[in-house]
């Protein structure tokens, strides 16, 4: 009875729920921007602003790599922030990049466009429950929904103009890269003790040489690069690695 009471008195004072912690707020917070971003790109694309709606998806990849570090940092990892995290991806890398396409390129070609950029946003959907409930270590199992939502809003970026055709294969061909078992590099777990500081820095150097150089065309021009080394099978995770535990791996 006495124990009854007491937690009687605990839920009297949290209404029954048990609080939020900062730890826990701060990365949703963080999946929030990422979420705002694509719903921003939407709204943007809605008002013929298409580079805006690109570049838009562009900040929402950099709130979508950051959350996650935050959630490592703080230890505030939940099952809410994951589930909350592929809402915000299916929107950002989904839907905003699939309407953006289709008001720019594909909307001329009637059935066969819709066809195309809904194939996408579906291919995205389908990637994000796979990931969430098939957990392999090692590469990503297929392109990241980040990547491809980023390298098909790239072309926009870059002021690619594209026949409608060829645009909606990139679509469909980007959408089965997502939902096929292509390993893709993970570099999620690379940390200042495992990586190579001279790879690192040789990596940081082309990508900010790509923005100097190649400007709008950078984020096509680097994403590109990433979807190659998937299909030539070359792991960026890896080759990031130090030596010494790159063959620690291999044994």
């Amino acid at each position: 009875m006495k124990n009854f009471l007491k937690i009687r008195r605990k839920m009297g004072k949290t209404g029954g729920r048990t609080p939020l912690k900062f730890r826990h707020i701060v990365p949703n917070m963080v999946t929030s921007g990422n979420l705002l971003c694509g719903l921003f790109s939407l709204m943007m694309t809605l008002n013929e602003k298409y580079i805006v709606a690109a570049w838009l998806v562009f900040f929402a990849v950099l709130f979508d790599g950051f959350d996650g570090k935050v959630a490592r940092m703080l230890g505030g990892g939940s099952q809410f922030g994951l589930e909350f995290d592929s809402l915000a991806d299916l929107v950002s890398f989904g839907v905003a990049p699939a309407i953006l396409l289709y008001q720019v390129s594909v909307r001329s070609l009637n059935l066969f466009g819709a066809v195309a950029a809904c194939f996408f946003a579906l291919c995205v959907a389908l990637r994000l429950a796979r990931f969430n409930v098939v957990h392999v270590p090692g590469p990503f199992q297929g392109l990241p929904c980040p990547a491809g939502g980023l390298f098909v809003s790239s072309f926009v970026i870059a002021r690619v103009n594209m026949p409608p055709v060829f645009t909606a294969v990139i679509l469909l061909a980007v959408g089965g890269l997502m939902i096929s078992s292509i390993p893709y590099a993970n570099m999620k777990k690379l940390t200042k003790k495992t990586a190579d500081p001279v790879k690192c820095f040789a990596l940081f150097t082309l990508f900010v040489g790509a923005f100097i150089i190649l400007k709008g065309g950078a984020p096509l021009f680097l994403f590109s690069m990433y979807i190659a080394s998937g299909l030539i099978k070359f792991d960026w995770g890896t080759w990031l690695l130090r030596r010494e535990i790159e063959a620690r791996n291999e044994e």
